[in-house]
This record gives structure tokens, C-alpha cells and sequence, in this order.
């Protein structure tokens, strides 16, 4: 497991921390295999529940990679067990901050009790950078979403300021892009996104804003890692090394790898194979707005008509989000599914998305446009149908729209609101009309990038080098 130099290099124990979310835990474990290979000891923090719903790993990693449980407090309205933001609704998420800010004392226990080399956390846990000076280890953020997101955010100043400045960011702040980016950008958020990154500007019930929280956690560090690479956007690499003066490092894209035995046997993907494989080539629209985005029954309705109205194939996995304790689950209107029977499915539980997205009938991603669905979609070359709803989504939108590799479906400025003519034509262009051929020749031609597993496992090796060789500078 260990490479050739082993008895030239030292070993190193690095702690890895993500935030509550397993779209972060499962990059973190990700990124702790390839160090793991390279013979260094991971300790990886998180929840109880959270560590217990892991993907069993390989047992070439039960000496290398220890999973260190510690729990979070009870707190008021945080529903009983909540570990991870799939269990809670995106107003609740307010509560698990500040649940996760009571590991601090556990934590800080398990640092001086084994003195790490490195910490490599993530964006909420600002607590541990005063921890990590005082022990004298090395600290690094592990941006899990790509550059141009962290770059919006500016200095660290800029975001420290937000928790105790009397003028805090306003709408019309993120409706352009930031005065600090150098370089001709679509990155700018709509009016109806652009509320959500007010509210994260402000103070809430943990006491601090989440740009507080990303500003302290990046003063002081010894180097950020994002899911980035140069080839793609190079620039914003540059730019969030401008703009925090440390050394940033990519990870590279990371894309994941399809498993070919796993699912074989596996009778969902049996009966989904099936049905894939009678579509024509590249006919099929795949429909997947993530695990985490509360859809409203108006907004599914419209995507309803909109699929129906297309003409398109479709595969659509439609499951109540994580943390819906709505009473009321998301229904289809009456006859949909009898009407497109014979060209569309609604799938209703867990999918193999990587294996639908390889199978050669699809040909088009209608995504919420997270960056790990990105990635997967233009991996195989599928041009996006893009519905951001949060985050980096809307963001990322504008970039891959302005980057000519998919089209964001149009929207009502002020409420996010969307129509089924607004979905039907944006289906219709990137699927099968003549104006979409560009965008699909893009989006294949992305794929070179996208899905060059050697390309990306080169930025790894950098990394790991890196973490083998800093040496940091004390005080």
C-alpha cells in the first residue's frame, strides 16, 4: 500500500473533518483513499449515525483509515438523531451548525491526544483554527465545490466582516459579478438565489454568519484543496490564490469510477438496463435534481407538463427530499404516467446514476446543477438542462451556460418560478434541435477533460507530494 519511497518519506497521520452533508463526507472519504494508498493514516471524524451510513470500504484501507466517532449535543430544533443535512429540511440547517460547533471540546480532545500532522476540515468548523495554532498543526480547507464559488466570496476580510459590520451585503450585491474579479464573467446570481446568499451573510442561531465562518476558517491555513482543475477555468484557481494569499491546490476533478460488477446483479439496474437498452442512441433526457432539494408541488407539476410537452424520452428519479416530513408527498397529476408510459419512467427510489448516465441511450442531463452531478453528467459528454435552486448551483449554471455546454432553463427573475413551455423548449433545444447541436458537440467534446482519470490522479499525486513535503514556518 505504501508507495516505493517509503523509507524515504515520513509517514504522516492526517485528520479529516467534513461538514454534516454526505455530499461532502463522500469526496472527503474519497480524497482520504488516494492518501491512504500512498501509506499515511487518515483519521476521519463525524457523527455516530453519520460514519455508520458509509459505504463499507475496501479492507486494504482497515489499517490506514480509522473512522473516529463523536457525537453532536442535543439541541432545540434539531429533530431527535439529525446527523447530516439529509435528515433535516434547508431551514433546519441553521440548527446543525451549531450542533456541530459542540463537537469542539471532543474534538480538540482527540487533536492533543494524537497530535495529526495535518487537519484537513471543512468550511463550518471556523472553531478549529485557533486549536490547530495553539497545537502546531498543519491546517488545510478542502473546498469540495469548484473555484469560481469561493472566488464570489472575496477576501477573507471581506467575509469575516459580515458578522459585525452595520452595512451587511445587500441583494443587488450578488446580482453582478463582484468587483473584485478581474476577468469578463456571467458569474452572478439571480434575484430569487440571490436571498438565500443574503441570509447566509447573517448572523443566525449559532451565533455566526456562514461567511464568518468560511473567512475565519481560511485565515491562518497553510494551503486550500479544491475539486477543481487548471484545464477547466483555469483562472479562478489563480484568483482564490490572489485573493487569500496561500497556496491553492487542485484536487482535480475527482470523477468517480463506474463499477462493473457491483450493480450487475442488482434488480433495479437489471430493469432499468432493460428499458434503457430498447431507446435509440442518445434519445434519452435523465432527470435528477439531487437528494437534498425541496421541490415544491407546483414546481413539479410544471417539470411534469414540461416532459410531457417535450417529446423526449425520459428517466426521471423523483424521491421526497432528505429531511421531508411532509405528510403530503409530491404527487403527479393524474394520468402522467399512463400518457408517457411507453416513452418515460418515473423512478421513485435509489438509482446507479453513474450507470444510467455511461448507458449509450442517454443524451442530455436535466440536473439542480450541484458540482458532483456536473461532473458526472459531463464525464460521459451529456450536455445540461440546468434548475439551480441553491448554493453554488445558480452559479454554476450561468459559468456552464456561458461555457456553452448546457442551458439554464429560463425563470421568473423574482420568484424562481418556471413554466412547462420554459422546460418542453429547453428539452427540446438541447435534445434534438438544430440550435442545441452546438451545445451537445461541447458538452461531448468537455468529456476529454471531464472524464481523463489520469489528468486528475496528477493533481492527487501533487497533493499527496505537497502534504509529504510542507514544512511550516513557525512563529
Amino acid at each position: 500500500m505504501a508507495n516505493g519511497d517509503e523509507n524515504n518519506t515520513k509517514k504522516l497521520h492526517i485528520v479529516m473533518f467534513p461538514w454534516l452533508a454526505f455530499g461532502h463526507i463522500i469526496p472527503f472519504l474519497e480524497l482520504s483513499k488516494f492518501i491512504a494508498r500512498k501509506g499515511h493514516k487518515i483519521s476521519f471524524i463525524s457523527t455516530p449515525r453519520n460514519i455508520d451510513r458509509l459505504p463499507k470500504i475496501p479492507s486494504e484501507f482497515s489499517t490506514s483509515i480509522t473512522f473516529v466517532k463523536i457525537p453532536i449535543p442535543k439541541i432545540d430544533g434539531l429533530p431527535k438523531d439529525a446527523e447530516a443535512t439529509m435528515d433535516i429540511t434547508s431551514e433546519e440547517i441553521i440548527y446543525l451548525k451549531k450542533a456541530m460547533d459542540g463537537m469542539e471540546k471532543d474534538v480538540t480532545n482527540f487533536l492533543e491526544k494524537n497530535c495529526p500532522d495535518w487537519i484537513i476540515q471543512d468550511f463550518a468548523q471556523y472553531w478549529l483554527a485557533p486549536i490547530s495554532t495553539k497545537l502546531g498543526i498543519s491546517r488545510i480547507y478542502y473546498g469540495i465545490i469548484n473555484a469560481w464559488f469561493n472566488c464570489f466570496l472575496g477576501s477573507i476580510e471581506n467575509m469575516i466582516n459580515t458578522n459585525n459590520c452595520t452595512s451587511p451585503p445587500k441583494l443587488e450585491d450578488f446580482l453582478v459579478p463582484p468587483k473584485w474579479i478581474p476577468f469578463e464573467t456571467k458569474a452572478a446570481y439571480r434575484l430569487h438565489e440571490a436571498r438565500w446568499m443574503v441570509g447566509c451573510s447573517q448572523k443566525n442561531v449559532s451565533g455566526v454568519s456562514d461567511m464568518y465562518r468560511i473567512g475565519v476558517t481560511i485565515k491562518g491555513l497553510d494551503a486550500i484543496i479544491i475539486r477543481h482543475c487548471p484545464e477547466f477555468e483555469g483562472q479562478w484557481l489563480k484568483l482564490l490564490e490572489d485573493l487569500h494569499h496561500i497556496p491553492v491546490l487542485p484536487t482535480g476533478l475527482m470523477p468517480p469510477i463506474v463499477e462493473s460488477s457491483s450493480d450487475e446483479k442488482n434488480e433495479s439496474w437489471i430493469s432499468i438496463k432493460e428499458w434503457l437498452d430498447e431507446k435509440p442512441k442518445g434519445s434519452v433526457v435523465y432527470v435528477a435534481l439531487g437528494s437534498e432539494v425541496t421541490v415544491g408541488q407546483s414546481e413539479i407539476n410544471e417539470l411534469v407538463r414540461g416532459l410531457e410537452l417535450s417529446g423526449s424520452p425520459f428517466f426521471w428519479v423523483l424521491r421526497n427530499p432528505s429531511g421531508s416530513r411532509n405528510k403530503d408527498p409530491i404527487e403527479l397529476p393524474d394520468g402522467f404516467e399512463e400518457r408517457t408510459k411507453d416513452r418515460g419512467i418515473v423512478w421513485k427510489s435509489w438509482v446507479p446514476q453513474l450507470k444510467i448516465l455511461s448507458h449509450e441511450s442517454i443524451g442530455g442531463f436535466l440536473t439542480h446543477c450541484g458540482w458532483s452531478s456536473i461532473i458526472e453528467g459531463l464525464m460521459f459528454g451529456h450536455p445540461l438542462i440546468m434548475l439551480p435552486f441553491l448554493v453554488d448551483q445558480g452559479l454554476n449554471a450561468r459559468i456552464l451556460e456561458d461555457k456553452g455546454v448546457g442551458i439554464d432553463v429560463p425563470r421568473n427573475e423574482e420568484d424562481g418560478s418556471y413554466t412547462s413551455d420554459s422546460v418542453a423548449n429547453s428539452v427540446k433545444l438541447v435534445m434534438v434541435g438544430n440550435d442545441g447541436k452546438i451545445i451537445r458537440e461541447k458538452a461531448k467534446e468537455m468529456s476529454s477533460i471531464f472524464n481523463n482519470k489520469e489528468l486528475h490522479d496528477k493533481y492527487i499525486e501533487i497533493l499527496i507530494n505537497f502534504l509529504e513535503n510542507y514544512r511550516k514556518v513557525k512563529n
